[in-house]
């Protein structure tokens, strides 16, 4: 009885974190260097697999979002990328 009642804070605290912090996020893109447009177009349509019109168009129309429903590492890692070639984007 003591072991489950230790381990039951534990337990808890845990599921409240799970309850606040999402698992899957939309990556937005918001804005992008003019000088960096190629090279974020070229990652969109790495990320996205659409054709370069609709990559460009998707591009232009920032802020747009660029995938839904991609888990919390993966999102962050190309948030990062696009950070790194002259966009800026965000976790929804």
């Amino acid at each position: 009885v003591q072991v489950a009642a230790a381990a039951a804070p534990a337990a808890a605290a845990p599921a409240e974190a799970a309850a606040e912090e999402k698992e899957f996020f939309d990556i937005k893109l918001t804005s992008f260097d003019a000088k960096a447009k190629i090279k974020v177009i070229k990652e969109v349509r790495a990320l996205t697999g659409l054709g370069l019109k609709e990559a460009k168009e998707v591009v232009e129309g920032a802020p747009s979002v660029l995938k839904k429903e991609v888990k919390k590492d993966e999102a962050e890692e190309i948030v990062k990328k696009l950070t790194e070639l002259g966009a800026a984007a965000e976790l929804e």
